[in-house]
C-alpha cells in the first residue's frame, strides 16, 4: 500500500522595509503641540504602507497618533500633521515612531528635542 502525504509549503513572513521618519518639525501652539512628520517607506499599495505614525514620551507612553488611511505610492517621501498633542510639563524630549501595514511598528524611533 502506497502513501501519499501532501507536501506543505509555508510561506516565510514577508520583510518589509520598515518606515523611516526622516524629519520632524514640532511647535507648541498654547498648550498644545503640532507634530509635521516627514516619512520614507516604499508602498507598494494597499498590501503595504506605511499607515501611521506615534508621538512618545521617553518612557515610551503614546502622546498622540496619527493614522495614514492610504498609500503614499507616487508621494515618497511624505509629510503629514498632528496637531493638538498634549505634552506633560518639562518635558525635553519626545520619540517619533512610525508604522507600517505589514510589519507594524518601527523597532527604531526618533528622538527630538522639544523647543
Amino acid at each position: 500500500m502506497r502513501y501519499l502525504i501532501p507536501a506543505l509549503f509555508l510561506a516565510a513572513p514577508a520583510l518589509a522595509d520598515a518606515p523611516v521618519v526622516e524629519k520632524v518639525t514640532a511647535r507648541a501652539s498654547g498648550d498644545t503641540w503640532r507634530f509635521d512628520v516627514t516619512i520614507r517607506h516604499p508602498d507598494t499599495g494597499w498590501d503595504d504602507y506605511a499607515d501611521g505614525w506615534q508621538v512618545l514620551d521617553m518612557d515610551g507612553k503614546e502622546l498622540g497618533m496619527r493614522v495614514l488611511h492610504h498609500p503614499h505610492v507616487d508621494e515618497q517621501p511624505f509629510t503629514r500633521s498632528l496637531s493638538g498633542v498634549k505634552i506633560p510639563t518639562g518635558t525635553k524630549q519626545v520619540q517619533i515612531r512610525a508604522r507600517d501595514s505589514v510589519g507594524g511598528w518601527a523597532e527604531e524611533s526618533t528622538v527630538i528635542d522639544l523647543p
